[in-house]
């Protein structure tokens, strides 16, 4: 009783001392909690994306404003927080660390580290919201982002920069192909972000441990919210990843930063936002859930010079029902990104890997971010691809074709042949020239269908080992010249005897 009076009093002196106080504190009081939200009295100028602390421990996010009561979403020690608790604005938004140390890390949505290395050696910290750099902070997409799929490199390039969807049903091989586009990167200068959202935590630890057994955890982070985690954090997870990725655009360097997936970020937020009484819209989702993905997608993209000239290249990836990519989720994606890869699930069940529908797939910036030898090898392919299916229709229901069509129906055969590629095996994009250059020239129009991959990489090893010269002028050009051509072709015929002969 006495510390009390004590208080006051000394309160009193400083009231009549007419002086100003320090600092004026704003508390609020815990008028209900439940499922991991509280509602909280007294906090009238709090704002918008703030974290609050609580007395007891633990920390909050204020995601709703109300005119009586703001409502806080709690990130951790929630099991502490009761009714009639204090809670304190601290006036900070959600930040995360960043910088070169987070490289080869395992991190939470909050940035901690959870793969029992020590902590991270940094203190500098960024919010998750950050201002989207116009128009004029930007420039052209026109870099090629190599990614070592054939199917993608020749008919779907991404550049450095853009937003390719990678949408399908579930186990058509998203995943692997986001992956092998990471391992791909080793040695070209891009960090890579992987962002797992609601998966389990036995598959997490599978694709760590494969970057980690191919060396790519050297230059790739890894933000983790898995299945287990709550909804707070699986919806922060790719803000956070996204963050740490702008962090080395901003210094100028090539980032590829993948979001797997983000069907789980919507249904996420879609539990937050219906514990937060907020109304429902299409699909009980709320009405917000578009920004949320355009406001997360629009922060990829290539600064201008002026700015450093670094890049940020999204893969967000979205799970399909029954590949209905008319949904509600899906079209949203579609609509904000510069086109999708589509893997169908009944060219997975062919056997044709990776099972990438070229019809329904689409890269809106196109050749402009190919190099000029693959544009030269390349440009003809889709059409044959689409003349292909056309005709493998007419051909299935036993109709009589001419010699022309019968070609063009074995050299489609031949393309997809050439198409197809294993889990984990990737090419460099002089090993694909090559590889359309025999299709184009009718080096395979002779060879069974079994062999004719072995027969192209085989050939591209012997261009790189005897012509080795040749191999770095296209390699270190990215373009091949007609007398490049010429040598290429005298190469492929020495190859084609000795495969013939052995």
């Amino acid at each position: 009783m006495k510390e009390k009076e004590i208080d006051v009093i000394s309160l009193l002196e400083k009231t009549l001392l007419m002086q100003p106080q320090e600092r004026l504190e704003e508390i609020g009081t815990v008028v209900k909690v439940g499922d991991g939200i509280c509602s909280v009295y007294g906090l009238q100028k709090v704002v918008f994306g703030e974290v609050v602390a609580f007395d007891k421990g633990g920390k909050g996010l204020v995601l709703d404003l109300n005119e009586d009561f703001v409502s806080v979403v709690l990130l951790e020690g929630f099991s502490n927080v009761v009714e009639l608790d204090i809670v304190r604005r601290t006036e900070e938004v959600f930040t995360v660390p960043v910088g070169d140390c987070l490289l080869g890390r395992v991190l939470s949505a909050s940035g901690v580290p959870i793969d029992a290395l020590g902590e991270l050696a940094t203190t500098e910290r960024m919010a998750i919201e950050q201002t989207i750099a116009g128009i004029s902070d930007r420039q052209p997409i026109n870099r090629s982002l190599e990614t070592g799929i054939v199917v993608i490199d020749s008919l779907l390039p991404i550049g450095k920069g853009q937003r390719e969807l990678l949408i399908g049903n579930r186990g058509t091989g998203k995943t692997s192909m986001a992956i092998d586009m990471i391992l791909h990167q080793k040695g070209k200068n891009v960090i890579c972000i992987y962002v797992s959202i609601g998966h389990k935590q036995s598959t997490t630890a599978k694709i760590i441990h494969k970057l980690d057994m191919n060396d790519a955890l050297d230059y790739t982070i890894i933000v983790d919210a898995d299945a287990k985690e709550t909804a707070l954090s699986q919806f922060l997870a790719p803000y956070a990843g996204c963050t740490m990725g702008e962090y080395f655009m901003r210094k100028g360097r090539d980032v590829l930063i993948i979001y797997d997936d983000l069907s789980a970020h919507a249904i996420a937020y879609r539990e937050l936002s219906l514990l937060l009484r907020r109304p429902p819209g299409r699909e009980a989702f709320p009405g917000d859930i578009f920004f949320i993905h355009s406001k997360l997608l629009e922060r990829a993209g290539r600064l201008s010079v002026a700015l450093g000239g670094g890049s940020m290249t999204a893969l967000p990836i979205i799970q399909t029902q029954g590949d209905d990519i008319s949904a509600y989720i899906p079209t949203n994606l579609i609509s904000i990104t510069d086109g999708q890869i589509f893997l169908d699930a009944s060219i997975f069940k062919g056997g044709n890997k990776p099972a990438v529908s070229v019809g329904l797939s689409v890269s809106r910036v196109g050749s402009a971010a190919q190099t000029k030898a693959m544009k030269r090898v390349s440009g003809m392919l889709k059409l044959e691809l689409a003349q292909y299916q056309e005709l493998l229709a007419f051909a299935q229901f036993g109709s009589e074709l001419d010699k022309a069509s019968q070609r063009a129906l074995d050299r489609g055969r031949r393309a997809v042949e050439i198409l197809k590629q294993e889990e984990g095996c990737t090419y460099s994009f002089v090993d694909q020239v090559i590889f359309l250059t025999l299709l184009k020239e009718n080096y395979l129009d002779k060879l069974d269908l079994e062999i004719i991959k072995t027969f192209v990489v085989d050939c591209a090893r012997y261009v790189h080992g005897a012509h080795k010269d040749l191999y770095e002028r296209i390699f270190q050009r990215e373009e091949i010249t007609p007398e490049d051509l010429i040598l290429l072709k005298k190469a492929a015929d020495e190859f084609t005897l000795i495969f013939c002969q052995a």
